[in-house]
């Protein structure tokens, strides 16, 4: 005869003191709410009725009652209420379903097999229920703790970090998670900005009144927002095209907000986007930094730069000899009469002498001038098709600031653009 369920209520008072051993030993913010009066106790009470309901319950096959998930939810409130962390959340909840399984191992015995399979496969439902009622408690109670910025910032970095309570704190915020996300990076530059939360929130606070949608600092200089791409864009990779109605509506809002952001840092910056899927973001936002660092910085940006704007940047950023040939090549160039800054607007106006004469002021023949002095510094025409290949590389790095000012280190002076 089976003894698994009674020899798991026989363990169930030293099984519950273990579990809040474990989480104020393991988690920080657990031991030091343990320190308030009754904390502890309250914690063991928690920990006791849960496996009580959970051996009675799984014994019988039957789910957990509204009464049981209205239990957890309050617990899970009492947490969210106390500014307990999203990562000690996340934490308590796998610790528990360690421990859990840890108990069922050692209460089993040799005839218990088919017991133990049965209790697992309870869990395997059941635990995900009361998980959900827990996270769904724990993100009401933030709602009393947390400002709506800070909320917000937690919503964006566990999209970014692809977690699972990613759609409990969207729900809580009325921010219903889209199909699919433009990851837009907005790195900036200059000296770091205050790392505070204090700052951070207000940044986002003041973006929120215009652009309600998941956004944090993801590195010191380094901000992201998450802006949903409507129904009906078609499901394509990350890196795949962007050319569709829906996602151009997208690419114009990070516009808008990456001049609100620049407006409101007072720092030029770069803007990088990525098409990503909610529970595939981690990916999408590497990418999108990485094309953050090799996009122009502009003071106000005008456009935000994906995968085919500078995918020759990105390349040649991976590879330290052409990399080194390219800054050469970009000193030279700072050594001629606004060369880099010629070259840039050449490019920009598809080579045409007339358009980009008169968009940096100068007459024709100057022009010509200055492209003969390319030539004769880098070996190169700035309109054949190596030209073009090479130079709007030096072109982009300059702008994108990549390489040291310092032109004895071979890097291209500010004023060289």
């Amino acid at each position: 005869m089976s003894r698994l369920f009674p020899s798991l209520r026989d363990r169930l008072d030293g099984n519950a003191r273990r579990a809040v051993e474990v989480y104020t030993r393991e988690l920080p913010e657990y031991r030091e709410v343990t320190r308030e009066a009754g904390a502890r106790a309250a914690m063991l009470d928690f920990a006791v009725l849960l496996r009580r309901r959970e051996i009675e319950l799984g014994a019988d096959d039957a789910p957990f009652t509204e009464a049981d998930l209205a239990t957890l939810r309050a617990f899970g409130a009492e947490r969210g209420a106390r500014g307990v962390s999203l990562a000690s959340q996340r934490r308590v909840l796998g610790l528990h379903s360690v421990l859990t399984l840890r108990e069922v191992q050692e209460a089993a015995g040799p005839n218990d097999v088919d017991h133990v399979m049965h209790m697992l496969g309870w869990l395997s439902v059941q635990g995900a229920v009361a998980q959900n009622a827990y996270t769904e408690g724990y993100v009401a109670g933030q709602r009393r703790f947390l400002p709506v910025a800070a909320r917000v910032r937690r919503l964006a970095g566990e999209l970014l970090s692809d977690g699972p309570t990613a759609a409990a704190l969207a729900e809580g915020l009325g921010m219903p998670l889209p199909a699919a996300f433009l990851v837009t990076a907005l790195r900036v530059t200059g000296p770091p900005l205050p790392a505070t939360p204090g700052r951070a929130d207000a940044i986002v606070d003041a973006l929120l009144k215009h652009h309600r949608t998941p956004m944090t600092w993801h590195e010191p200089d380094l901000f992201v927002a998450l802006l949903p791409v409507r129904a009906g864009a078609p499901a394509v990779d990350d890196v795949g095209p962007v050319e569709w109605p829906e996602l151009a509506a997208a690419e114009r809002h990070a516009v808008r907000l990456a001049d609100d952001f620049a407006r409101l840092t007072g720092r030029p910056c770069s803007a990088g986007g990525v098409q990503g899927r909610p529970g595939r973001l981690a990916q999408a936002v590497l990418l999108a930094a990485r094309i953050s660092r090799v996009a122009p910085v502009e003071a106000v940006p005008h456009r935000l730069y994906a995968v085919r704007d500078v995918f020759v940047e990105l390349g040649t950023t991976q590879v330290p000899q052409v990399e080194q040939w390219l800054r050469d090549l970009g000193h030279r160039l700072s050594t001629g009469p606004d060369l880099v800054a010629t070259l840039d607007a050449f490019y920009r106006h598809d080579m045409n002498r007339l358009k980009t004469a008169f968009a940096l002021h100068i007459h024709p023949r100057t022009l010509d001038y200055r492209l003969r002095r390319v030539r004769e510094l880098v070996g190169m025409e700035a309109a054949s098709t190596q030209g073009v290949r090479t130079l709007s590389a030096v072109v982009a790095a300059v702008s994108a600031g990549r390489w040291s000012q310092d032109p004895s280190a071979g890097g291209v002076p500010r004023g060289a653009v």
